[in-house]
């Protein structure tokens, strides 16, 4: 059977009232469990907050388990060396390469990652990425909200909030029926701003020409892959950060006898902590917005259709995965862009390849402008100046017309292209963990968090080891 479509006209009926448990108060309600999520909800226990964290899913994580993005994209200043897969060396990270640009809860998680053999250390060999196992990722960020003292409900999924415009609430629905948890602060980390949303706060979607987003990708990973037999066709080059030489040939040639029909320009590889795994970054769908459930049930159909392409293709044709085989793929696909919640300020693509700097500076990042191509084939990719990063301002988390809430990660204030940035993991974690600081200083002095002072906000960071330089 066919995925259910839109239907060609529009129907209603009106749905009976109906009332809600109130499970809990809080000072500080960090809605969405994901990279923002966990940055947020620690930063707010580390400020002395009563945190409550709650997820759709039944674990942690967001799009770095649930949809396997991986791994951790470099935070390091300069462009990285070019990662050679299936190099599982861990070198040390100061070789002038570059130098970080976030810190604080984020390289908490990592060096908990690494203790627990969940992660590899960034190096010239990993390209200064974090290869991590989404599995063991899972298992870590439940270990450090429980060390953290920070409470969580999962299998909750938002669907509204209490009191519009200064939402003192949201509602949850879930297997025990409508919950609701009352909070002073709320830190909406949903990636897609749904509470913000909900809130009344206005928002943007896609690029200023035409309104398209990002395209989505399903990733997955294939254990069985031998790094040896694949290093004959891995060639280094300047001007992209891999290229596999041999393999375009065998992409056209799949390609012209129909095995391939894929709407993107390569096949993109990452290697994980494990030998003879590696992550496939390969498919695309395009012309899907990830707050749509029709767009989303297509693109789920699609994804998997190009998933089964890639991996047939990949065993039949490319040395070293003629034994490898699928061995998971993400729950969902991964959604790169939905609404951008406009806040006091939108960073700009400008603010970003300039490397500005804001004096109420609570993040900084060095990720380029990585623009997938809306509409079919290409990347537009432009990097942030050598040695150098940009700040993003409290501002961006503040959304506009809304009191007692704060945005992090991906949903934060920016334009399409300043979004294609900051959308990445460490960026995400850091907004996150700033999010979460200032909402627990405007739950403990009773105001909004537009009235809790810059310079409180900063200390508080620097104390827990953030980088503001």
């Amino acid at each position: 059977m066919p995925p259910l479509r839109r239907p060609p006209t529009s129907r209603s009926i009106a749905l009976p009232p109906r009332s809600g448990a109130v499970v809990a108060d809080t000072d500080v309600l960090v809605v969405g469990g994901g990279p923002a999520g966990i940055g947020a909800a620690l930063g707010a226990a580390s400020a002395g907050a009563e945190v409550i964290l709650a997820e759709r899913y039944g674990f942690l994580g967001g799009n770095a388990t649930a949809a396997l993005v991986m791994p951790w994209m470099s935070f390091h200043t300069r462009r990285p060396q070019p990662p050679r897969l299936g190099d599982t060396s861990l070198m040390p990270s100061d070789h002038g390469i570059g130098e970080p640009v976030v810190a604080g809860k984020h390289i908490d998680v990592i060096e908990r990652l690494i203790a627990e053999g969940g992660a590899m250390r960034p190096s010239p060999g990993t390209g200064y990425t974090v290869p991590f196992d989404p599995e063991i990722f899972k298992v870590v960020a439940l270990d450090l909200l429980d060390e953290a003292g920070v409470c969580y409900l999962l299998h909750a999924f938002a669907s509204g909030v209490l009191e519009p415009h200064d939402p003192k609430g949201v509602i949850f629905e879930s297997k025990s029926g409508p919950l609701v948890v009352r909070a002073r602060t709320i830190v909406d980390c949903t990636g897609d701003g749904d509470i913000a949303a909900a809130a009344g706060a206005p928002f943007e979607i896609g690029r200023a020409q035409d309104g398209l987003v990002q395209p989505m990708t399903l990733m997955f990973r294939m254990v069985g892959f031998d790094p040896a037999g694949f290093a004959g066709y891995v060639e280094e080059r300047p001007d992209q950060w891999r290229s596999v030489h041999g393999l375009w040939e065998l992409i056209e040639k799949a390609s012209a006898a129909g095995e391939l029909d894929l709407p993107r320009e390569d096949l993109l590889f990452f290697a994980t902590p494990h030998p003879g795994e590696v992550s496939v970054n390969s498919t695309r769908v395009t012309g899907a917005l990830g707050i749509d459930a029709f767009d989303l049930t297509r693109a789920e159909q699609v994804s998997r259709w190009q998933m089964r392409q890639i991996a047939k293709f990949l065993t039949k044709h490319v040395p070293g995965f003629s034994d490898a085989y699928v061995a998971q793929s993400g729950v969902n696909i991964g959604v790169r862009e939905t609404r951008r919640i406009l806040g006091d300020y939108q960073l700009t693509g400008e603010d970003v390849l300039a490397a500005r700097k804001f004096d109420d500076v609570i993040a900084r990042g060095t990720y380029p402008v990585d623009i997938h191509n809306p509409t079919g084939k290409g990347t537009d990719l432009r990097t942030v100046p050598a040695g150098d990063a940009y700040d993003i301002p409290l501002r961006c988390l503040l959304p506009r017309d809304v009191e007692g809430l704060l945005t992090a990660g991906r949903c934060i204030s920016g334009t399409h292209v300043a979004h294609s940035s900051y959308r990445v993991t460490p960026t995400a974690m850091a907004t996150g963990q700033a999010a979460g600081v200032c909402a627990a200083l405007a739950a403990d002095g009773g105001r909004p968090p537009r009235q809790v002072g810059i310079d409180a906000v900063q200390t508080e960071l620097r104390r827990q080891g953030a980088d503001l330089r």
